[in-house]
């Protein structure tokens, strides 16, 4: 044990875009020896919720598939909750413990292609939310009767920072079930189907059927009452369950109806959600919202746009409810394909982002998608690149939503051709079906289906805060045109308007000439396309 922390201590400190990270960060961050050596087959989280004290108690049964020998496994839980004991067929281990990070000493011989459990029970004062969900952990608030309202929020943060897990996100756990005790009178509302009640002790115990990536686990606790709906997407019937405050219930019937509407848009351009086993939840909450896999959460106030504000200043962002239409079009990106190192965040939230512009596309038209991208390019700081830094739980730059989407919606010009277009998001969802992914393998498939060599483009805007300037000069009826602050290659299809004729060229960093039919009055370049001009 202490030749494996020594070796951590080594990468304790590493400066790459003037950031420090500590022995913690690569602990978490990255796939450690005590993580490789096992593969995640189920949990069963088993926890009593007490809003007044805001205390948390109750175990974690890990079971896992022995991959290689090993005796020291890796359990991730952020204090000021602390582990009380950790057992294997009954009998109690020792930890070794190191802040978030928990070693688990194990007896039995790990035997390759075994299945084994640990039963790891906890307690405490789990960190409570400041500003979720950007801010995580519990949220322990009163509804307008003094009820308790309580839910749980923990992306980037960690799961880990309110329930014992293997947390990282490069192994998804098969199936899960979650039992919530909750105070009398309440309901707790989490991922999955509700199998069972527990009347007398009032547990909920909800079940997971489908492979759950960590963070997309939740607790909802409140006065809920219950509608719903049958959707017919293209795997059937599909179960839309909606909870909300018992006040809410009129305006949440008649608000949510984007719900449907959002399924039909993103199915047709993403292909069946990916989880009609576990049904389809949204889910009130007492902070603005969340992705969580088959228990969407919502607090956008029953407003359209993002709280009232629509974030393009087009107009186009107040025909939907943000959080309705951005938190579940995570359910293809960031719950079906998930990324496997944080530094790939983009995969998750520039899809996601671009989706809402798909569903204005899908009710409203290109126009109204085109205008949203073109707006919402406007919030792009470009202050550092869009992927962050990698085995050490490091994002990068905020631009993955607006420049992702932007990105996205080059590429979709690129294409020329809505079908193709279609079928290569589709295909992402399909070869990627309940996977874990890098940067890298979703590039593979994009250039795969473009047929074309994507590499500068995707090091240009994903690396680079550079965004690539189309120069040009005219000379009488002749055309020099060139891309300039670009990456060694780059080089693209694009679409101008000369004397308000569309024309495609092939601007590379060498300068190119054209002949232009007659004088050449005004050239534009087609706004869809993320690239300036100079003249």
């Amino acid at each position: 044990m202490k030749k494996i922390i020594a070796a951590l201590v080594l990468g304790i400190c590493s400066f790459t875009q003037a950031q420090t990270f500590t022995q913690q960060d690569t602990l978490r961050g990255s796939i450690t020896p005590e993580r490789e050596w096992w593969d995640l087959n189920y949990y069963h989280l088993d926890i009593d919720v007490n809003p007044d004290d805001k205390f948390i108690s109750g175990s974690n049964t890990i079971r896992y598939k022995v991959l290689e020998p090993h005796q020291i496994l890796q359990v991730d839980l952020q204090p000021p909750l602390s582990i009380e004991k950790v057992t294997q067929d009954g009998e109690e281990l020792k930890v070794v413990h190191n802040i978030n990070a928990h070693f688990i000493q194990l007896k039995k011989p790990q035997l390759v292609g075994d299945f084994n459990e640990v039963v790891v029970t906890y307690s405490g004062h789990p960190k409570e939310a400041v500003r979720a969900p950007w801010d995580g952990g519990f949220s322990w608030k009163k509804d307008l009767n003094g009820k308790d309202f309580v839910a749980t929020s923990c992306q980037g943060l960690g799961a880990s920072v309110w329930w014992p897990n293997k947390d990282h996100m490069y192994d998804e756990v098969d199936s899960m079930l979650i039992s919530v005790k909750a105070p009398k009178g309440l309901m707790n509302v989490s991922n999955g189907r509700l199998r069972s009640v527990d009347k007398e002790t009032n547990t909920y115990n909800w079940f997971v059927s489908n492979p759950i990536n960590n963070y997309g686990v939740n607790v909802n606790i409140g006065d809920y009452v219950h509608f719903d709906e049958v959707y017919q997407g293209e795997k059937g019937a599909l179960d839309m369950d909606y909870y909300v405050l018992k006040d809410n219930l009129e305006k949440a019937k008649e608000h949510f109806k984007d719900a449907p509407k959002m399924m039909k848009a993103f199915e047709y351009w993403f292909g069946p959600y990916p989880f009609y086993e576990d049904s389809f939840k949204l889910v009130e909450v007492p902070y603005l919202g969340m992705e969580h896999q088959s228990s969407v959460t919502y607090g956008n106030q029953y407003k359209k746009g993002y709280l009232g504000r629509d974030l393009s200043n087009t107009g186009w962002g107040l025909k939907f409810d943000f959080i309705i239409i951005h938190e579940a079009g995570h359910e293809w990106f960031a719950n079906n394909i998930t990324y496997k190192d944080a530094a790939d965040m983009w995969v998750h939230e520039g899809f996601t982002c671009y989706s809402e512009s798909l569903f204005l596309d899908y009710h409203y038209g290109p126009e109204a998608a085109n205008a949203y991208v073109q707006g919402i390019r406007n919030n792009i700081k470009n202050d550092k690149p869009i992927i962050g830094i990698y085995n050490v739980n490091h994002e990068g730059s905020g631009d993955m939503y607006y420049k992702g989407s932007n990105i996205l919606h080059t590429l979709r010009q690129i294409v020329n051709d809505d079908r193709k277009w279609r079928t290569i998001l589709r295909e992402l969802n399909s070869e990627f079906y309940h996977k874990t992914v890098t940067t890298d393998e979703i590039e593979k498939v994009i250039a795969l289906e473009m047929k074309k060599d994507l590499k500068p483009f995707f090091d240009q805007y994903l690396r680079t805060t550079k965004i690539p300037v189309f120069e040009y000069k005219v000379k009488g009826k002749k055309m020099m045109y060139r891309f300039t602050n670009t990456v060694a290659n780059f080089s693209i299809p694009l679409k101008v308007y000369i004397n308000e004729t569309p024309v495609w060229i092939e601007p590379t960093t060498e300068w190119k000439t054209e002949k232009v039919k007659g004088n050449l009055t005004s050239l534009e370049v087609d706004p869809n396309f993320y690239v300036k001009t100079e003249n």
